[in-house]
């Protein structure tokens, strides 16, 4: 089945690239100029996955994510953060639980569908590894749990990536670089307990 995505941009220019770009690739697409446009379409439809600009007025693309995430219609609906802005380790921290991935422009046909279709595969997966474990009497906290793990280590790992290769030279020329250093040592370790947690609860569920 055809997937269907929707992207979130105020730029009309940078709509019109990703719905050719999508459309390309097979995709069904639907469009928005706003993050209000954006949530009152998704009354209207239901898309697999959001592709989200961040830097968009007067609401902003965090605003929208939070607001799609608050919604219990919308909430599960996977979101991309599609944007040229840097990530800071803050935005990291805060939205990390909320987004599937951050895609920086520009980026190119292969690697846009690259990374729609791993987030979802991925979500395909998490879905199956629920349904199995439901059907064995596993329980459902523990599988709820298990769930909510896979797919915060694999964003987590996508930006502590992003963040790595965004500041290490730029922040080494300005001085700037132990706070953002200590930030993402932060973030690796809090990855560290959600690996172990995930593999206490992979020998627990039995997958």
């Amino acid at each position: 089945m055809t997937a269907k995505v929707l992207v979130i941009d105020d730029n009309p220019g940078i709509v019109e690239v990703f719905v050719t770009m999508l459309k390309r690739g097979g995709y069904t697409t639907y469009s928005a100029s706003s993050g209000d446009e954006g949530l009152n379409l998704l009354q209207e439809v239901s898309p697999d996955l959001i592709l989200l600009d961040i830097m968009m007025e007067p609401m902003d693309g965090w605003e929208t994510l939070e607001n799609i995430k608050l919604n219990p219609a919308t909430r599960e609906i996977p979101v991309m953060m599609l944007t040229a802005k840097q990530l800071t380790p803050d935005e990291a921290q805060e939205y990390g639980m909320y987004i599937e991935d951050y895609i920086i422009k520009p980026i190119t046909h292969t690697e846009l569908y690259e990374s729609i279709e791993h987030v979802l595969k991925r979500r395909q997966a998490i879905e199956d590894a629920v349904r199995l474990a439901g059907e064995r009497g596993v329980n459902s906290v523990l599988v709820s749990e298990y769930a909510r793990l896979i797919k915060s280590v694999d964003v987590n790992k996508r930006l502590i990536r992003i963040l790595e290769n965004t500041y290490s030279l730029k922040d080494r020329r300005t001085g700037s670089v132990e706070k953002i250093e200590n930030a993402i040592n932060s973030m690796k370790k809090g990855l560290s307990i959600q690996e172990s947690r995930l593999e206490q609860l992979r020998a627990q569920i039995g997958i």
